[in-house]
């Protein structure tokens, strides 16, 4: 009997609305996300870039690729989590994001890992 190594996961986001930066009357909108990433597998991997699709209340797309996550490019070894705060700003005050993280793992083997959509909303208030 063997037992299979794998990779795994989980990706956790929350968002903000950062009305001190934003502009509530023409835009743009600006907001914060956060997100926890957590290796629930049994093998180390490195995080080695991003890959966004945000999409604003006009169906606009934008997509957004690059090195890492603000900056770094941690391993995750099993049972360890990263977390970073990046920003979005957007010409409408609603939009979503989605995309997908690169990684390496310890044979060299590359593979994404998906982050499902998440809402960027300025919150409603009521008079």
């Amino acid at each position: 009997m063997s037992s299979q190594s794998h990779y795994q996961f989980e990706v956790r986001v929350s968002t903000q609305f950062l009305d001190e930066q934003s502009d509530k009357e023409k835009g743009p909108y600006v907001f914060a996300y956060t997100i926890e990433i957590e290796n629930v597998g049994d093998k180390s991997a490195q995080l080695l870039s991003r890959h966004w699709i945000i999409t604003d209340a006009h169906n606009i797309v934008q997509e957004v690729k690059g090195d890492g996550v603000v900056g770094e490019q941690p391993t995750l070894r099993p049972g360890e989590r990263f977390e970073y705060t990046s920003g979005c700003p957007l010409p409408t005050p609603v939009g979503t994001m989605r995309g997908s993280y690169t990684f390496v793992g310890e044979g060299g083997e590359q593979f994404d890992v998906a982050v499902p959509e998440f809402l960027l909303s300025m919150p409603r208030v009521l008079h």
